[in-house]
């Protein structure tokens, strides 16, 4: 072993250690690897860097842009609304239909995204079935892994196998190579009817308290207790708050008072202006609030601050639910505001959102909110501009969108788009399926024909895409090349073939997709698909057989991360909501993997042969 592999080696082992602790973000930890092989004189900078014009990378990029354009448009809500009308109130039917659903929107739009739409779905009919929804929240985050060997884009690692085939000299995949054996691994829900009973999960009780899904702002203003704490109030001349900030007022901590909308004249009209502590009020704004402090005395308020009271219709700003929206957030397991206070994570700066309400162990807690650390578990009930709202979806890494008050239909910014969006997802699937127009060109065609539908504006095509895995998939990829040219694929290669050399490529397979599933416990899916793909291609010219099956092998492999919650993100979606442990998934999904595995070892050589 020369001096220049055991580097690249003992890098990419302090890689895995750092993807696995995470103390550091993944793609932090992707720009560092970049730096290290550039300094170390591994590879030039030009190599390094190589990752940043792979057309899969691009190609990635697109697809986040689709799947938002598929949420903002409505359909994707209205396939989880059919499945609430179509399942009933059976447990068996959901299942069935949950699984087959998320497989095929997955195949088409991002797993993890689907996976969030659906978790809501999956917690109103569990609370409708009176049942725990961890008997419902595995076979969903498994249906969303599933759904990556549907079709070549329907999962990063196809694409990144299929690019290393192209780069060897080899044809590409096709955009339904990996369809039989997904539809087969499909079948495997038979096996989630038997295992859900593994899965206990929260209690039912605990569920039921969870709600329905499409809660009204009636219902919201119910479960929060937030009956009667509204306040609409004018500021008049002369009144101090005229030219300060919210934060330097501090009105929550010296009133109990939670701006949490402004009313504003623009242009001989009045808007809704988003609310952040840096906003400056004016004179004549009419302030939404919120006032939790019911001590205070709102006359020698209104007069000590040269505030005029307003009608307020409806209860609790309802009659203000086309500019003012509602949503119930979850923070995610490893969320970096569990034990910070909403004050010491200035949430209203960050998110242009205010927290009026939350509920611990299905209970509304009705004290001041600012100075309560955050524990998992707690869901809290946001209130602020839709358009804030919709960004917060897009904030996965720390937070869940749970439920949008059923207000949102009348508000979906681009609800009539519905069927452009789907001719653009017809159309470049067709053009995918030509083999005359590159994939990413075909992405970047329908990216283009939603935005001139206004199915999605520029900002919010930006904000969809989640750059932290695409900096880490272009920071994987340098390790690829560097074990190549430091001889790392050949000393992996020849230990492979000493230990299954000489029992037949089909021993080779299972070697394969045990290193890919192994690996695939400490780095991401995609991560482990850059490193493997070249191995499985080199061990097959090795063997003197078709590069095909092995490749294919790594692709359903990186997919198949169903053993740890860390595994993949939509694993970690599910654990808080479905109240799992780590052993669930051990105990689920160990035997699950071992099936995928004996599924694709005898079918990949009958479709492609050695």
């Amino acid at each position: 072993m020369n001096r220049e592999l055991l580097w690249v080696l003992s890098l990419l082992l302090i890689a895995i250690l750092l993807f696995s602790n995470n103390k550091l973000r993944m793609d932090v930890v992707a720009l560092l690897v970049i730096i290290a092989f550039v300094l170390s004189g591994t590879l030039t900078l030009s190599e390094a860097l190589v990752g940043f014009s792979d057309p899969n990378v691009i190609l990635i990029a697109a697809l986040f842009v689709i799947g938002e354009g598929l949420v903002r448009t409505g359909v994707a809500y209205q396939v989880g609304e059919w499945l609430i009308r179509a399942a009933g109130s059976s447990e068996i039917k959901m299942l069935v239909l949950l699984m087959l659903t998320v497989a095929a929107l997955g195949a088409f739009m991002s797993s993890t995204g689907v996976v969030a739409i659906f978790i809501p779905v999956v917690l109103g009919v569990s609370a409708k079935m009176k049942t725990s929804p961890g008997r419902l929240m595995m076979p969903l985050s498994f249906a969303g892994l599933i759904s990556g060997m549907m079709t070549l884009v329907a999962t990063p690692p196809n694409m990144v196998v299929s690019s290393e085939l192209v780069r060897d000299g080899n044809h590409g995949f096709g955009f339904f190579s990996v369809t039989p054996i997904g539809v087969v691994v499909l079948l495997g829900i038979a096996y989630m009817l038997v295992a859900r009973f593994w899965l206990s999960g929260v209690d039912p009780e605990a569920a039921k308290k969870e709600g329905w899904k499409r809660k009204t702002f009636r219902d919201l203003i119910r479960d929060y207790k937030l009956t009667g704490r509204a306040r609409r109030l004018a500021i008049l001349p002369g009144s101090p708050f005229i030219g300060h900030r919210l934060d330097d007022l501090r009105l929550r901590q010296r009133y109990g008072a939670n701006v949490v909308g402004i009313e504003r004249w623009r242009k001989f009209r009045r808007v809704m202006v988003s609310v952040a502590g840096n906003t400056e009020l004016r004179l004549n704004d009419v302030l939404l609030i919120d006032m939790l402090a019911s001590e205070v005395d709102l006359r020698e308020f209104c007069t000590s601050q040269r505030l005029e009271p307003m009608v307020l219709r409806g209860e609790y700003f309802s009659e203000q639910a086309r500019d003012v929206g509602m949503a119930e957030v979850s923070l995610i397991p490893d969320s970096e505001l569990i034990g910070k206070t909403l004050y010491e994570v200035g949430f209203r700066s960050r998110y242009g959102l205010s927290v009026v309400g939350i509920r611990r162990n299905g209970e509304a807690m009705d004290w001041l909110l600012a100075d309560e650390p955050l524990q998992l578990g707690d869901i809290l009930l946001v209130i602020g501009d839709w358009s804030m709202i919709r960004q917060l979806q897009s904030q996965k890494h720390v937070m869940l969108v749970l439920n949008l008050s059923a207000e949102v239909d009348d508000v979906a910014p681009a609800v009539s788009q519905a069927p452009h969006a789907l001719f653009c997802l017809a159309l470049m699937v067709a053009m995918m399926l030509t083999d005359e127009i590159p994939n990413a060109i075909a992405a970047l065609i329908a990216c283009l024909l939603m935005g001139k539908f206004r199915c999605i504006d520029i900002e919010s095509a930006y904000r969809a895409i989640h750059w932290p895995s695409l900096i880490s998939i272009v920071g994987m990829m340098p390790f690829a090349l560097a074990l190549q040219q430091t001889g790392g694929v050949t000393l992996i290669v020849n230990g492979l073939m000493d230990i299954a050399g000489g029992a037949g490529p089909q021993v080779m397979l299972v070697c394969l997709f045990v290193l890919c599933a192994t690996i695939g416990l400490f780095i991401s899916n995609t991560a482990t698909a850059v490193l493997m793909a070249p191995i499985a291609i080199a061990a097959a010219k090795q063997m003197g057989v078709s590069p095909y099956p092995f490749a294919l092998i790594v692709a359903i492999a990186a997919s198949a991360a169903f053993i740890t919650p860390v595994s993949s993100p939509v694993n970690t979606l599910v654990l808080g909501p479905g109240g799992y442990r780590f052993g669930d998934f051990v105990k689920v999904g160990v035997p699950f993997t071992v099936l995928v595995m004996i599924v694709s070892v005898i079918m990949v050589p009958w479709l492609y042969g050695f």
